[in-house]
């Protein structure tokens, strides 16, 4: 029993992901998959997270925001860091393996509705919104201009599409790869959770 979140950029889907845990008394899988990663791959989290941040990079306050997503270009920032893209998707898969098989989590990114595709005890949901909606966000969130926001969000959002696009040969958007596609804007974040949570539990988890 697991629910994996794929979101636009902007989506609300950190909000999200914690009102359903909290409601189902389930755990977000977020930020910690790094080390996790690194860890199954061999190499320093630094190096791993500094290869998950590639876009955009017109500030520090980004990067942080953005650190822990592997839905972006694995291209290494210099020679020394150099590190084989497939194997660390190898490792993130693997990692999402191990994650699954615990359940009751909340895995929000790191492509796990592609890895996790076949899964029957998964619940895949997916968190769109307006683009007026996502800038405000990402605006707020990031404390930056409208304008750093815009390259923020077409930026990340066609990242996390090449990666599924690369990697699994799948469309990021294609609304039949989820069981749930909601709009954030519309339902709002409690809206949103609240469908998720009715879902799980209409499922008997």
């Amino acid at each position: 029993m697991l629910i994996t979140m794929s979101r636009q950029f902007g989506a609300g889907s950190a909000t999200v992901s914690r009102m359903v845990a909290q409601a189902l008394g389930w755990t977000v899988v977020d930020n910690e998959f790094v080390d996790e990663v690194a860890r199954k791959a061999g190499i320093p989290a630094e190096q791993v997270a500094k290869r998950e941040e590639r876009a955009p990079t017109f500030g520090e306050r980004l990067k942080r925001a953005l650190v822990a997503d592997p839905e972006v270009p694995l291209i290494p920032s210099a020679p020394s860091e150099s590190l084989d893209g497939a194997k660390q998707v190898k490792a993130t898969e693997a990692v999402v393996g191990e994650i699954a098989a615990a359940g009751r989590v909340i895995l929000v990114g790191r492509a796990a509705v592609a890895v996790l595709a076949r899964d029957s005890k998964a619940l895949h949901v997916r968190l769109v919104a307006p683009r007026p909606f996502r800038l405000k966000i990402i605006m707020e969130r990031l404390g930056v201009d409208e304008k750093q926001a815009l390259k923020a969000l077409i930026d990340t959002d066609a990242h996390r599409a090449r990666y599924h696009r690369d990697y699994y040969q799948r469309d990021w958007s294609d609304p039949v790869n989820y069981h749930m596609v909601l709009n954030t804007d519309a339902l709002g974040f409690t809206g949103a959770a609240d469908l998720i949570v009715a879902r799980a539990r209409g499922l008997g988890w």
